[in-house]
């Protein structure tokens, strides 16, 4: 018979970047991630994927920002961590309510293969 603990299967561990840059402009991130990967996204990107509670609605989970309202040069004017799991951005629009997890930015942006 297997006790308690046999029957715990360890949690996949979540990813992370270990290194995230706004390139000069602001235009664009990049990430490096704890498996060598790297990825990037313009600022534009990010912003139309903001997961905040006034671009996507918080019961339906529909997206309410109209992407098309993003401008192409929008900038990256600060970016901060949020604790060891997430970043956050203060856009050129002056939107800054946006949490980013990990995983969500890994999800939108882009490889560099």
């Amino acid at each position: 018979m297997s006790n308690f603990w046999d029957r715990i299967k360890p949690a996949a561990k979540p990813i992370s970047a270990t290194d995230a840059k706004l390139s000069a402009d602001g235009e664009a991130l990049t990430l490096t991630w704890d498996d060598g990967v790297t990825t990037t996204a313009t600022a534009q990107v990010l912003r139309q994927q903001c997961p905040c509670a006034a671009c996507v609605d918080e019961w339906t989970a529909k997206r309410t920002l109209d992407p098309a309202q993003v401008p192409a040069n929008l900038r990256v004017l600060q970016m901060q961590p949020v604790g060891n799991y997430a970043l956050a951005f203060v856009f050129s629009d002056q939107h800054n309510t946006g949490i980013y997890p990990w995983k969500h930015l890994r999800d939108i942006t882009q490889s560099q293969g």
